[in-house]
């Protein structure tokens, strides 16, 4: 469907994948070919954690998850993990540009592990247009299936590992009304020009925090009744 409707995605690759739940199938060898050629066709490839290994306890500045794989870790060791996170991604002839957090868990030092490893953009946060934050620009993510929206950014985040069976169909039927609505991190980065958020926008972001937060925590609860 990238090829087929003309889309240049994110696509968020974990350099050194560890965590069992993310294993659902034997090593395809040819993975990297086509992470380069979607790469040269106009994604944009993102650095996906380290490991995936979510341990730590620590509160991430977009506090979602309780366990999480970078918030809460010293600097040292988040600054180590991002340069050879970077490092196996362009060993395979890949040219990472942004990051995303496993379960949306980074902090401050993590901002400061990306600049340091000159890594200036993230895929994360509430909000309905790109902006600037600690030194990173943010690309905002709150979807999680094709939902249509009249204005504002927006980012759809689909984990390949647990999508329904029915989401390519759904996408499918999205990409045939939608597709010319799609844009690339390469135009938000030249046409939106990403700042500091307004009032307005923060006032946004809050409240679309919240809610998230609500809904997951009204999942975990009809989890447990279940169980």
């Amino acid at each position: 469907m990238i090829e087929e409707f003309g889309i240049k995605p994110i696509l968020a690759i974990v350099p050194d994948n560890k965590d069992p739940d993310l294993l659902r199938a034997d090593p395809d060898p040819e993975f990297w070919g086509r992470m380069r050629e979607l790469e040269a066709a106009g994604a944009m490839i993102a650095v996906h954690g380290y490991q995936h290994l979510c341990h730590s306890k620590g509160k991430s500045l977009v506090p979602l998850h309780r366990q999480t794989e970078f918030a809460g870790v010293p600097l040292d060791t988040q600054r180590w993990w991002v340069e050879h996170g970077l490092e196996l991604l362009r060993n395979e002839g890949l040219n990472p540009g942004m990051w995303i957090a496993p379960r949306h868990g980074f902090d401050r030092n993590t901002l400061l592990a990306l600049r340091s490893s000159g890594i200036k953009m993230l895929s994360d946060g509430f909000a309905r247009v790109p902006f600037t934050r600690g030194g990173v620009t943010w690309i905002p993510q709150q979807l999680w299936g094709p939902v249509y929206k009249t204005q504002g950014l927006w980012t759809i985040c689909v984990h390949t590992n647990t999508a329904r069976e029915s989401l390519p169909q759904q996408l499918r039927g999205f990409l045939q009304r939608q597709a010319a609505q799609f844009t690339s991190v390469e135009r938000v980065m030249a046409e939106l020009k990403p700042g500091g958020l307004g009032v307005g926008e923060r006032l946004y972001e809050a409240y679309a925090l919240w809610r998230a937060r609500g809904l997951r925590s009204k999942r975990r609860s009809g989890r447990r009744s279940r169980a």
